[in-house]
């Protein structure tokens, strides 16, 4: 299905799952759904899993959305004092459309929190109260953390496959009848072998042929290029990177404090998924990437560059030879046009080393990655399709975990591939008035709720 298909589905109004490989457009085709509902007056609730993924698309957690927080489960008590609590009343009842992207991070029974207290806020039995659902994301990519070994810290993978992990096993799920909009358009990879070695990632027919490409990349520490990100599979050795080579730079540390304003918990949420630091330590010379989209100027999340002088704010080298003055930008969450949350910071962080999770939305031109240590299904084929081309990409090693995918998911994926199919076969035999009055009757409905 392609980006313009899908939207016209978005635009009718039914409940949505919106799939698609990586590089699939799956959160710029958001994005355009988000402006078209704004410019016709209504405004959405824009949320995600993660705070990180809620930083990318400018909203705020499904769990502060909703007032589940990290509850495991509600109860009869907790039901009714989160759907008395004021702000989340008054959140939940003036919502016509809910969106929740990284629906792969979610458990199941975190999206049956999310129905029930938007059913018992709007007195409405349907799913989620009536809401518009719109369902974004990829169960091939990272799921719902599981925690492991609390000695090392970790997050393992899951083995009890008798416990339900996805959020498609949700009652919630099957409930809300959601019209799957998978999407086939590539616009991250340009590499055909490069884009065939990930599809049979994501399809589990990794073979022999797959892993000779993947040989012609291997390199020794030693070896690795210079200013460019390396991926691990750990916070650990993330630090240790970025820390030993900044120390030996010469020079002292500028430091570019964060700066907040708004509700305390919404601002520690934009914090925590803020990609760059609450104090960042910079150097000339030193290898930073953006974190955040501003093509005005010429920079995107995830683009690199070196800083070579630093004044009231970092001169940054891009690596098309672009120099961009990077002054600092804001991060904020907003509900219903008014800013309720917001942090200010330089758009860099360290660009040495990142995890797989951090590096998650990313769209990366090269990467030195160190698959060793891979420990969650996933891991492996996210940090993977971060590169455009096989050609950007630099490995230093992996383990049999990283090139395999969560086996419940194979299965699902196919019948999400199927229904999408059906799905653009179903409206593409609706005549475009047709098509176009359920656009505007949608719409319609929604301005004139009370």
């Amino acid at each position: 299905m392609t980006q313009k298909e899908a939207l016209s589905i978005l635009k009718t109004g039914a409940n949505v799952f919106l799939t698609g490989e990586p590089g699939s457009g799956k959160t710029h085709t958001i994005n355009e759904y988000v402006a078209y509902l704004r410019a016709k007056g209504t405004e959405p609730a824009i949320t995600a899993s993660t705070g990180i993924a809620a930083t990318h698309i400018g909203g705020m957690t499904i769990h502060s959305w909703s007032g589940i927080g990290i509850k495991t489960h509600l109860d009869e008590y907790e039901l009714d004092r989160i759907s008395s609590t004021k702000y989340i009343v008054k959140r939940v009842m003036s919502a016509r459309i809910l969106i929740i992207d990284e629906i792969s991070m979610l458990p199941p029974n975190a999206l049956s929190m999310i129905d029930a207290v938007c059913r018992e806020i709007k007195q409405n039995s349907a799913p989620f109260g009536g809401l518009q659902v719109v369902l974004v994301g990829d169960f091939f990519q990272l799921p719902p953390i599981v925690k492991g070994d609390r000695e090392k810290g970790e997050q393992t993978i899951f083995v009890d496959n008798s416990e339900p992990r996805f959020a498609y096993d949700s009652e919630a799920w099957k409930r809300s009848k959601l019209v799957v909009c998978y999407l086939t358009e590539q616009h991250r990879q340009d590499d055909s072998k490069y884009l065939a070695l990930l599809s049979a990632v994501r399809k589990n027919t990794f073979s022999s042929e797959h892993l000779s490409h993947i040989k012609t990349r291997i390199i020794t520490g030693d070896r690795a290029p210079t200013g460019i990100p390396k991926l691990f599979a750990h916070n650990i050795d993330v630090n240790r990177v970025n820390d030993e080579i900044l120390s030996k730079l010469p020079g002292k540390a500028e430091v570019f404090a964060m700066s907040s304003s708004g509700h305390e918990v919404l601002v520690g949420a934009l914090k925590r998924g803020c990609l760059s630091p609450e104090k960042l330590y910079l150097k000339t010379g030193t290898a930073v990437m953006f974190t955040k989209n501003n093509p005005k100027e010429g920079y995107v999340n995830g683009s690199l560059g070196v800083v070579e002088k630093i004044s009231d704010c970092p001169i940054v080298k891009l690596r098309n030879g672009r120099r961009v003055e990077v002054r600092a930008l804001t991060w904020a969450v907003e509900e219903g046009g008014k800013i309720l949350a917001r942090i200010t910071q330089v758009p860099l962080r360290l660009a040495w080393a990142i995890t797989v999770h951090k590096s998650q939305g990313m769209s990366l031109d090269e990467a030195v990655m160190d698959l060793r240590d891979v420990f969650e299904y996933g891991q492996g084929y996210v940090a993977l399709s971060r590169v455009r081309r096989l050609s950007g990409l630099y490995l230093l090693g992996w383990n049999e975990r990283a090139f395999q995918v969560h086996p419940a998911v194979l299965a699902e994926d196919m019948e999400f591939r199927l229904a999408s199919e059906e799905a653009n076969t179903v409206f593409g035999k609706i005549g475009a008035s047709q098509l176009k009055a359920m656009h505007t009757n949608f719409i319609h409905a929604q301005t004139h709720k009370l």
